[in-house]
């Protein structure tokens, strides 16, 4: 495993992070916090030191587990969380990923950081974020004073924001680097998809922001694991997804074959390496749904790192939509 700075602060974590989500939400059809927390310590026990979470990821379990399964390795393990979706009252309206109402006022961002340092069981959490947060929240100075306030009383480290729920996000991304105290930006960002994502890269190096990659692997396209038999579980939310993305995302899979041949890598950690090759990436955060997978992303960071040349190739493909010379170009500029 490789460690890397976090931003221009004196973290270091894991190039390759654990995202609790997917097995603390239920939208990956994981149930079972047995195996939830053997996960979670076995990619302890592979390197990885940095695992990155949610109060609204199960209401508060994705908290909870990593209390109940790193607590008495806190000192070796950088934990970001974050807060803003009210769950404490509107917790058992949400249906799948469908977003419930955030509250950015201070009285309420308080709660929840005062909520996740109980359930962490911790006396300061090192990485907070704002959980998917919009203008109406980045435009106020009360949240950003009261953030600064509770880094001043040594309860959150770091702060910042996590765009979403989906991709996008890029005026909210450059406002929040731009006018705010940033520490960490947390968006998706893969070869598939990789726009406003390369448009945050040269701003968080000038600001020294940290930067968090979810969704590295295009909601599981780029780990190489999908045919066209390929049918996903009844609670499995990408079983929502469309033909279209699933047929189209197979053909772009097929222009990659170079990126493994004779490469030592596997197309899952070839997704990793990609975005490591951005210096302003702290860490990535793969959906991790089983041990064999978990071992695979694990190793990623050891694995040959991207040359010019093969970056150099991706861009061309991405810019031509991954089509093959002499077919059509794509739509991206």
């Amino acid at each position: 495993m490789k460690y890397r700075p976090f931003g221009n602060t004196q973290l270091k974590v894991s190039a390759v992070g654990f995202g609790v989500w997917t097995v603390s939400t239920g939208w990956w059809g994981i149930d079972d916090d047995d195996f939830a927390r053997r996960l979670i310590r076995r990619a302890y026990d592979l390197g990885i030191t940095f695992f990155d979470t949610a109060d609204t990821y199960g209401n508060g379990k994705g908290e909870t587990l990593l209390a109940e399964t790193l607590g008495d390795v806190r000192d070796k393990v950088v934990i970001a969380t974050k807060g803003g979706y009210d769950w404490y009252r509107h917790g058992d309206e949400r249906r799948g990923q469908k977003e419930i109402p955030q509250d950015w006022s201070p009285g309420y961002i308080r709660k929840a950081v005062e909520g996740s340092l109980r359930r962490l069981n911790t006396d300061h959490i090192d990485i907070y974020q704002l959980h998917n947060a919009k203008m109406d929240c980045l435009t106020r100075d009360d949240t950003f004073d009261e953030l600064a306030r509770l880094k001043d009383e040594g309860k959150i480290g770091v702060y910042g924001v996590a765009l979403g729920p989906a991709i996008g996000w890029q005026d909210e991304g450059m406002y929040a680097m731009e006018h705010r105290d940033t520490g960490v930006l947390h968006t998706i960002y893969n070869m598939f998809e990789q726009d406003p994502g390369r448009a945050f890269f040269p701003v968080a190096r000038e600001k020294g922001t940290g930067v968090l990659v979810r969704v590295p692997h295009s909601s599981g396209m780029l780990e190489g694991r999908y045919t066209k038999d390929t049918v996903f579980g009844e609670n499995d939310h990408r079983r929502h997804r469309t033909r279209e993305w699933f047929d189209e995302g197979l053909r772009k899979i097929e222009t990659l074959r170079f990126l493994t041949e004779g490469r030592g890598r596997t197309i899952g950690q070839a997704a990793l390496q990609f975005i490591l090759a951005e210096p302003s990436v702290a860490s990535t955060l793969p959906n991790i749904y089983d041990e064999e997978q978990l071992v695979e992303f694990a190793a990623a960071s050891d694995t040959p790192a991207f040359t010019p040349g093969e970056l150099a190739r991706v861009a061309d493909l991405y810019a031509r939509d991954f089509r093959a010379e002499g077919e059509p170009a794509g739509s991206r500029a």
